[in-house]
């Protein structure tokens, strides 16, 4: 799998789900998406942040989710329900744990210092939300703090308000962020996904923005509705045709290899290894994203 990393899984579609609401908790086992986030914060009430806490939990250790992947988000670490909230997921059963407006490598030590505290086992994994200014500038920091960090989460909706920007196709005002986002986490290793998309009613937009976060280096989007789990999966796979070229492409490389030579041609254009290394990364996710099932 080379230019995968060894521990990839698909995450093209990751969506945030309330677990204050039983029925969407239900809804949630039958679809075709490639995560969950189960949320405590933004769609919860305070006054039933405790047993929305307890939902999520049951829901993680309950096995009734198949191969999704299941994370909860907590509460932010400044707020008075984040150390009750990190105590429950980490005996959750829960793939992972999604912390809001993290905005240092400090703070992601802080909160893995509260994980190992209450007990989370190893494979647990840390999501970082990146939904602030400071984080945008300490991007690389925070995806390089803790080899318990397995992704990168944009919040662009907090990253819009706190710019003092606004929503507008093509989101120019967010290119820079995202960009610096997507390279902080490539150079950490870890995967990043993209923000998202408000206006439910509108599915031409949404597969725009997820082409471009597509294009810009994501590897996947999150999600408020499941009416764009579709759309997200097509977008962030690669397609029947791509990956029909990048075997013709491997083949063609691997020929020119045998006859002596360092570079080949396909369909007209130099092939060199680094166009077979990404070849071989398009195959990979491909076979990653069968292997779900």
């Amino acid at each position: 799998m080379s230019g995968v990393p060894a521990a990839y899984r698909p995450r093209r579609s990751v969506l945030y789900m309330p677990s204050s609401n039983a029925r969407a908790l239900e809804k949630a086992k039958t679809l075709a998406v490639d995560a969950l986030i189960l949320d405590l914060e933004d769609a919860v009430a305070p006054d039933v942040k405790a047993s929305a806490r307890e939902a999520a939990c049951a829901a993680a250790g309950s096995g009734d989710y198949g191969r999704r992947e299941l994370t909860i988000r907590a509460n932010g670490l400044d707020t008075e329900w984040f150390a009750d909230d990190i105590a429950a997921i980490a005996r959750s059963g829960a793939h992972g744990v999604v912390v809001p407006k993290v905005g240092s490598a400090d703070e992601v030590r802080t909160i893995v210092a509260a994980l190992d505290a209450a007990g989370a086992p190893d494979d647990l994994r840390l999501w970082a939300m990146i939904e602030t200014p400071r984080a945008i500038l300490d991007a690389a920091e925070i995806a390089a703090a803790s080899t318990r960090l397995a992704a990168l989460v944009m919040g662009t909706n907090d990253l819009v308000k706190e710019l003092y920007a606004r929503h507008v196709p093509g989101r120019a005002p967010l290119l820079t962020a995202l960009s610096l986002s997507v390279l902080g986490a490539r150079a950490a290793g870890v995967a990043i996904l993209d923000g998202v998309f408000n206006d439910v009613s509108d599915g031409e937009g949404f597969e725009a923005e997820c082409r471009q976060g597509r294009d810009l280096g994501f590897d996947g989007k999150t999600l408020i509705h499941p009416g764009q789990v579709d759309g997200a999966n097509r977008v962030f796979a690669p397609s029947a045709e791509e990956v029909e070229d990048a075997h013709a492409m491997i083949e063609a490389f691997e020929a020119a290899m045998a006859q002596g030579r360092a570079v080949a041609t396909h369909k007209g254009r130099l092939i060199e290894n680094l166009h077979v290394e990404t070849a071989r990364k398009a195959i990979a996710v491909e076979e990653a994203i069968a292997a779900l099932g």
